[in-house]
């Protein structure tokens, strides 16, 4: 069954410009999702629904007020990162700290998506101050990963990715400080990009301490990342207003979306097993991952390009990064006992920690940070990209990070995520790209590191790698979740593919959570013929193969199904809904 959604960004792009779809009606489908599915997801911490539509109806009308049709993303929805203003909505930041904090003026990141012409539907979901990799608050909801409600999305940007690979947005902005765009990525099956330093005028980092927090995209493809990114970079379709002198290299193409399309090119690249963290504590690479990651160097030899593996030179990262991730806490608005009490335990920890250091302590450590970008630079100079896993671990459980233990806390979000934040200390851009799936069947992500300014050449293979993943058909049960019959019926079609090609080597992943509040659904075997029961009926049947149905037809309780799909089609080995009429009465 066809939905808005299932359309790339690109494609509703295209709808929207030859009017085969208005921009009200895209907002309301995305709306309608986030109303039916984001209740078990918390990917959202506010939805401006009344705003949003009022903008889709501008954006139809012409208004002169807004930006016209030819826009770079326009009438597209998305959400803002719960961590950057908009005028007269709360930003919370994650924390109980700011629970009443409504923004009087627009976060700059803020005004260039509406710039390109854009549909805020509301705020992602973040944990506290964007300060941490796991997507939980104990003031505040958990963001649970579309895949596995069990599990968690990873951080910062985690309402943003659970909203992307469930359906509720087509894209989304995030921000990344040591991880936090590429983390919920790879965690959700996604593509997230986090550009140079300099590269995004509104989030540039150069504001922000030793340069970390950059502003990038996470979207499916690779094209839609290169989209999202071309229209942050430049949302007027003119040259980029940067607010600084330094800024990263310009592209020899101009914009990145060529790239991202074409996918050409051939690249000397290293790959890398090691972290800066290895020395400071015990770094373990999940087998699935270390599969994954091996996986993406026989598909990229395979492509012609050049492969040497690497290692980074010992060096003082571990104890220079956690003194700067420390002083970089000091600046949260929370003085007083009462309010450093209401603040989550890590974060009261860097906090008190930042604030106890030394002048000197803080100096030292950025210019060790300093010489650590710059070894890091001539160490990858001889190569257009570095391969590495974007997580050394598979997404972490709900409850999994210490709740009364902060140091324990910061060393689990190391172990997960060592291979991300030193890109941030370099000002590189890399990207994480959703490669392959674990034994379990959970996505994992392969990270390309680039050169200064090397974003072109990420996207460029990151395309040559998508052609053969094909990964944009793997999709997590709520992106299954449509209409049945009538508006207010909600059906599931769970299916998630173990290699995300053909369904005889398939499994299904069932949320427990999520099937208990659906209507009646029967999943077949991914090999037997499904026996249905003769005294119940179905609002929906999903059938693992084509063949099944043949012997399966017959049965009473198929034929008063509402809906039934078949997954694998032998000629194109994607997901095909195969619709049986007529259907039980409603």
């Amino acid at each position: 069954m066809f939905e808005l959604h299932h359309l790339s960004a690109q494609d509703q792009w295209d709808w929207l410009q030859h009017g085969e779809v208005s921009a009200a009606e895209l907002t309301e489908h995305y709306l309608s999702r986030i109303e039916r599915i984001d209740p078990q997801l918390g990917a959202f911490v506010t939805v401006t629904a009344d705003a949003a539509r009022s903008r889709a109806a501008a954006l139809d009308a012409g208004d002169p007020a807004v930006p016209p049709r030819t826009a770079a993303l326009w009438a597209l929805p998305f959400a803002d990162k719960d961590l950057y203003d908009r005028a007269g909505v709360p930003t919370r930041s994650g924390s109980r700290l700011l629970a009443d904090y409504v923004a009087a003026d627009d976060h700059d990141i803020v005004r260039t998506m509406d710039e390109a012409g854009g549909v805020s539907l509301g705020k992602t979901a973040t944990p506290e101050f964007g300060l941490s990799a796991s997507s939980e608050l104990l003031g505040g909801q958990v963001t649970r990963n579309p895949w596995d409600l069990e599990l968690g999305t990873g951080g910062s940007s985690a309402g943003a990715a659970a909203a992307v690979a469930a359906g509720l947005l087509p894209f989304a902005p995030g921000s990344d400080g040591g991880g936090s765009i590429r983390i919920p990525a790879a965690a959700t099956g996604l593509v997230g990009l986090k550009p140079s330093r300099g590269r995004v005028p509104a989030q540039s980092g150069i504001a922000s301490i030793a340069g970390l927090s950059v502003g990038g995209p996470i979207a499916r493809t690779v094209a839609d990342t290169a989209m999202l990114l071309d229209a942050m970079v430049s949302p007027t379709g003119l040259p980029a207003a940067h607010p600084y002198a330094l800024r990263a290299p310009d592209s020899p193409e101009g914009a990145f979306l060529g790239d991202a399309m074409r996918g050409e090119g051939r690249f000397q690249l290293a790959v890398m097993t090691t972290s800066p963290w290895d020395d400071a504590q015990d770094i373990r690479i999940d087998p699935g991952i270390r599969a994954g990651l091996e996986a993406a160097v026989v598909a990229l030899t395979g492509l012609g390009h050049g492969m040497e593996e690497i290692a980074l030179q010992p060096s003082d990262y571990p104890r220079l990064f956690t003194t700067i991730w420390k002083a970089s806490a000091t600046g949260i608005p929370a003085r007083t006992p009462a309010q450093l009490e209401l603040l989550e335990p890590v974060t009261r920890w860097l906090v008190e920690q930042g604030r106890a250091m030394s002048v000197e302590t803080l100096l030292e450590a950025q210019a060790g940070l300093l010489a650590f970008e710059r070894s890091v630079i001539r160490q990858f100079a001889s190569y257009d990209a570095v391969l590495t896993p974007t997580l050394a671990q598979s997404s972490r459980p709900v409850g999994w990070y210490s709740t009364d233990d902060p140091e324990r806390n910061f060393a689990q979000q190391v172990a997960y995520a060592p291979f991300t934040s030193f890109v941030n200390v370099a000002g590189l851009p890399a990207i994480s790209l959703p490669f392959a799936v674990d034994g379990s069947g959970m996505p994992m992500g392969v990270q390309l590191i680039g050169r200064p300014g090397g974003e072109a050449a990420l996207l460029s293979i990151g395309r040559q790698l998508e052609r053969g993943a094909r990964w944009e058909h793997r999709h997590p049960p709520q992106w299954w979740i449509g209409i049945v019959d009538h508006p207010d019926e909600a059906a599931a079609l769970k299916h998630a593919l173990k290699d995300g090609s053909s369904s005889a080597r398939g499994l299904f992943r069932v949320a427990p959570t999520l099937m208990r509040t659906l209507a009646p659904v029967w999943l077949s075997s991914p090999y037997d013929v499904p026996e249905l029961p003769e005294d119940q009926s179905f609002d929906v049947v999903i059938i693992a193969d084509a063949a099944a149905l043949c012997l399966a037809e017959a049965a009473p309780a198929l034929r008063r199904a509402r809906q039934v799909v078949v997954f694998g089609d032998p000629v194109t080995q994607r997901p095909t809904p195969f619709r049986v009429a007529p259907g039980r009465p409603a």
